[in-house]
């Protein structure tokens, strides 16, 4: 991955100042990972309610959610995705400005303007329906800001200082969770909201424990950083096992997308870039996973492990390789213009999944009854009603696509 690693920094005043093509790969990705997130709408899982003995209804149901803890389903790499595609972004946005005339100065002001909105924006997204402010730092958004200036700042760097800066970051934060002692054989497991039930299927033995949900180093940074602020109630622990702390290995991911973004950024040949997708994603992808199976460290998207951010950084590598040679090489990109309109106002249509579902739904309903969800059964009620509000979804980012409205941090 520190192919080139002498190239002039993005910052240097004597960079590359020409202008770099746009990859048809990165804008499909972008596509494909809003459309995910916008299809949480269609509750797909609902099918495994009505048809319990069925396959494909419970393959769909584990494919549209979080695991609990150990594994990943394609529900799971949205986030990472997200994250990863705001690093690959990086580079070219850079050079953008730097081709405008914009210094240092200029673009760490705007570096730390997007981290604090992104935050707030994050924030007031998750206090919707609730009576104050709710100050939650696991949302995508608020991730990605708490690391986003840190990542600014290391993008100036060369290749080889990036990939230390991904090796210092996951080594430390292993040996973080390493070494914090483990709990005590009358440890109350429900007190950090860890059922009988829950724990008998996936509470993690051996080294591995160092990992369980609620006991780690992560969640007990929350039960002192979230009391700080206002709350209706002390935070004792996150239900998922979410953890604010999880901001440092996601800034692993996004600087993962940063290297990707200078392998396509950079005027090498084709071949070039794939191997440099290819090899280093199946490398990451075969490492995390080895790293989970001899217990070093199991593979937790919930709270971000080292060896999550390697199994999923190189399914992000090796996804952005394979799109790079279908739209780019090839230039087989028809079929991405549907997403591709979504991706463009990937913002909006993040604000528009946890603002406009359930009133698009009540619009109709309202106007249309319930009927037309209903000519399948009960079961698929659900699934029809969802498609219809993805689709309303759609259209308005259609119309802002063809207006050229395009929402930008």
């Amino acid at each position: 991955m520190n192919a080139n690693a002498g190239q002039a920094s993005p910052y240097d005043e004597g960079g590359d100042q020409s202008k770099p093509r746009r990859q048809a790969s990165i804008d499909a990705y972008r596509g494909i990972v809003m459309f995910l997130m916008l299809a949480e709408v269609l509750e797909l899982m609902t099918l495994s309610v009505a048809f319990p003995e069925s396959r494909w209804a419970q393959w769909l149901k584990f494919h549209t959610t979080h695991v609990q803890w150990v594994g990943c389903s394609l529900h799971d790499l949205i986030q990472p995705s997200f994250s990863f595609l705001v690093g690959v972004s990086l580079p070219f946005s850079i050079a953008a400005r730097r081709r405008r005339g914009s210094g240092f100065s200029s673009m760490a002001l705007h570096a730390a303007w997007r981290s604090v909105l992104l935050i707030v924006l994050g924030i007031a997204l998750r206090s919707l329906g609730s009576s104050s402010t709710n100050f939650f730092f696991v949302d995508t958004l608020t991730q990605i800001g708490l690391g986003y200036f840190a990542l600014f700042l290391l993008a100036g760097y060369r290749r080889a200082v990036q990939v230390v800066a991904v090796v210092v970051i996951l080594l430390g934060y292993w040996a973080l969770f390493a070494l914090w002692p483990m709990p005590a054989s009358d440890f109350d497991f429900a007190a950090v909201g860890v059922s009988a039930d829950w724990a008998q299927t996936h509470l993690l033995d051996g080294f591995a424990a160092h990992w369980n949900k609620n006991m780690n180093p992560a969640w007990a940074f929350d039960t002192w950083f979230m009391n700080l602020m206002p709350r209706e109630r002390p935070f004792e622990f996150n239900g998922g096992g979410y953890a604010t702390l999880n901001f440092i290995p996601t800034l692993a991911t996004m600087l993962l997308g940063v290297l990707a973004g200078g392998v396509l950024i950079e005027s090498a040949d084709a071949t070039r870039k794939l191997m440099w997708l290819a090899i280093p994603g199946a490398m990451m992808l075969a490492a995390g996973w080895a790293l989970g199976d001899f217990g070093i460290c199991p593979v937790v998207k919930r709270i971000w492990t080292p060896s999550w951010v390697l199994y999923s950084g190189g399914l992000c590598f090796l996804t952005l390789g394979g799109l790079y040679l279908v739209c780019d090489v090839y230039g087989w990109k028809a079929w991405s213009w549907p997403i591709l309109v979504i991706g463009a106002n990937s913002i909006t249509a993040y604000v528009m999944s946890w603002t406009m579902e359930q009133p698009i739904k009540a619009f109709l309903k309202r106007h249309l009854g319930e009927r037309p969800f209903l000519v399948a059964g009960e079961a698929w009620e659900p699934v029809l009603l969802g498609s219809a509000v993805l689709l309303t979804m759609w259209l308005i980012l259609l119309w802002l696509y063809r207006q050229r409205i395009f929402v930008r941090i």
